[in-house]
This record gives structure tokens, sequence and C-alpha cells, in this order.
């Protein structure tokens, strides 16, 4: 998606269910226990990769989706911020017309934390129950905004389950208790209604093409 974006110049869009896995940032692949973390993960059922994007390690359950949107860019020293400004405001835009509860921001010692996260929303109005990171990655032509989504209330179990022990080895501060869902936050918990939801809110009014991809899911540009 990268290549094409740099070279064509259109953006693109693809929001689709990984298999179960481990996906590690790079500063987790040069921590000291990051062999141990692997393993925690593959005692668990989880394949571990490590993807190119920042931010920490966060788990697929396959039923959890992943979000990468190209698009292309000029000068690789600008627009970082919008680019992740524009990625959260679709992603609690389109979660908000869903139904749920979200807001910008994450609680305290969260998974893969930063400050671009998507979180549900307490009592107080602060951000509780983290689920969407965000994560980019730029290279010459184009820029790659990527984020992990948590939607059903049942894999939240799961993704702390898997997280703790991976955390632990990492030697990084994490809290199961900030995980959350789109569902525990008040929306659906169907995976393809949110996925929809997702492309469209990037894509916008914007001319859509759908093109296939290898594991027959399908991609927006």
């Amino acid at each position: 998606m990268l290549a094409e974006t740099a070279e064509a110049g259109v953006p693109a869009v693809r929001v689709w269910q990984p298999h179960r896995r481990v996906a590690f940032g790079r500063r987790d692949s040069h921590a000291e226990g990051y062999e141990a973390a692997r393993t925690a993960a593959e005692d668990r059922g989880y394949h571990p990769i490590v993807r190119r994007v920042g931010g920490r390690a966060v788990a697929y359950t396959g039923r959890t989706l992943a979000m990468a949107y190209t698009v292309p860019v000029e000068d690789l020293r600008r627009g970082m911020c919008d680019r992740y400004g524009e990625v959260s405001r679709s992603l609690v835009g389109a979660l908000s017309a869903l139904g749920a509860d979200v807001t910008r921001g994450e609680p305290a010692d969260a998974y893969c934390a930063g400050s671009h996260s998507v979180s549900g929303v307490d009592t107080d109005g602060e951000p509780s129950g983290k689920l969407a990171g965000v994560a980019q990655r730029v290279q010459s032509g184009a820029a790659l905004v990527a984020a992990s989504l948590t939607v059903a209330e049942s894999d939240v179990e799961a993704v702390q389950a898997v997280l703790d022990p991976v955390y632990r080895a990492l030697d990084v501060p994490f809290d199961p208790a900030t995980v959350g869902s789109v569902s525990t936050a008040g929306g659906p918990d169907d995976p393809a209604v949110v996925r929809q939801a997702i492309e469209d809110a990037l894509v916008e009014n914007r001319e859509r093409t759908v093109v296939g991809v290898a594991d027959e899911t399908q991609s927006s540009r």
C-alpha cells in the first residue's frame, strides 16, 4: 500500500481481521526481554511478529480489527501530527455514530501507550478502557497510519491474558484493567459493522475503488 500510494499519489484504506498474533514494535524487538515476550505470546497461541510502524506490542485475537491508511506525502518532516489527528478523529467519529461513547486519549499504563489512542469514557468524562492504539510510519512519498481495534467485550479478557505476561517480560508498565472494546463503550460487537464504518469515515466522499488482496479481504482507495 505504501509503495502504490507513493507511486500513484492515491490514498488507500484497508481494515481486516488478522489471525491470532502479537505484533511487537521495533523498540520491543530490541528490548532485553524480547525473546521471553515472544515465548509468552507463543505459549498462549499467538504468533509473534514485528511490525514496521512505531508503538509497543498489541494483540489480535482473530476478531480484533487492524487498520492501515496510506496517504501521499511531499515532505517527510511535516504532517505527522495532522495525520494522527485525522485518523483519531475519524475513529472517534465513526464509533460515536455507532453509539459508542469514546474519546481521544487513554488511561495510565495502557498497552501501546500514545496520545492519539481512542478509549471509552468513564463517569467523570476521563478516558477509560482503551480500544484502539494508533501508530505511524513515514517513507519517501507516502505515510502509513495504522491502528489496532478491539471490538467485542468477549475479546477484552483474551487481550489482557496475553499482553500481561508479554509486557512483564518487556519490563514495560501495563495495567490489564485499561483494556476496553467498542462494545464495552456502548457500540456494536460485530467486527464487520465496525470495519465498514471505519472505511467509510476515512474514504469520506472521495471516489472509491475496491481491490482484492491476497487473503481475499478487501482494500479501498
